[in-house]
């Protein structure tokens, strides 16, 4: 199955809620999150964070380079556990320029904070894994959020068949704010998202189906 959710948190306490479910590939983190979740964004701090990760199985875990030099910032966190570390640059030049090296490194890396559609074209262009648009955001600019992703989406099909190639490039969609984003998005053909603990919390809380399970239980003991 093609489908892939990572839990956006730097939280470990979220992580030792949800991993264990097995639904996620990996994990996303960025300063942000780290400031919301009270971890210091430092390579130290990182480096154990990432053992954290590592010790909970994840496959992949995204990590947000910052600073004035990307590329050192981004080898040194690549470097924290290669082949499970996927770093974070954003679609700017700056970032562009640190890709460039660091995949010709053997690196993988995921572009972030993308708005438009033509974006899409520079993280193919650049061998990059993921580029991440940000649905939430851009539909609070006005745009119409669902519809500008499943553009994104048709760009990377287009560039894939164009190559005579299978996709290389996933759009990794983030900002989701409900579990219909996730439904509306996947009936496009989009595959790869990156959730909050708060929206996988939600998936579950269907209350028919929540209802449904206590009448099961009820049942089961004769009442």
């Amino acid at each position: 199955m093609a489908l892939r959710l990572l839990l956006d948190s730097a939280d470990p306490a979220a992580w030792a809620e949800w991993l264990p479910s097995g639904l996620f590939r990996g994990v996303t983190t960025n300063p942000t999150l780290l400031r919301r979740a009270g971890q210091p964004c430092t390579l130290e701090h990182l480096a154990l964070l990432t053992a954290r990760a590592m010790d909970f199985g994840v496959q992949e875990l995204h990590l947000q380079a910052w600073g004035s030099d990307l590329l050192a910032c981004g080898r040194a966190l690549f470097a924290l556990a290669p082949g499970r570390i996927w770093v974070k640059l954003p679609i700017t030049r700056a970032g562009a320029t640190a890709a460039r090296y660091l995949i010709a490194e053997g690196c993988p890396v995921t572009f972030t904070a993308c708005y438009e559609p033509a974006q899409v074209l520079l993280a193919a262009a650049l061998g990059a894994d993921y580029i991440a648009p940000y649905l939430g955001r851009i539909t609070d600019l006005g745009c119409d959020g669902h519809a500008e992703l499943t553009r994104m989406q048709r760009i990377v099909e287009g560039v894939a068949q164009s190559a005579q190639a299978g996709p290389q490039l996933r759009l990794l969609v983030a900002s989701l704010r409900s579990p219909d984003d996730l439904a509306r998005l996947s009936a496009e053909g989009l595959d790869t998202f990156t959730i909050s603990p708060a929206i996988a919390a939600e998936l579950f809380a269907v209350e028919p189906t929540l209802a449904a399970a206590a009448q099961f239980e009820r049942d089961a003991v004769g009442g």
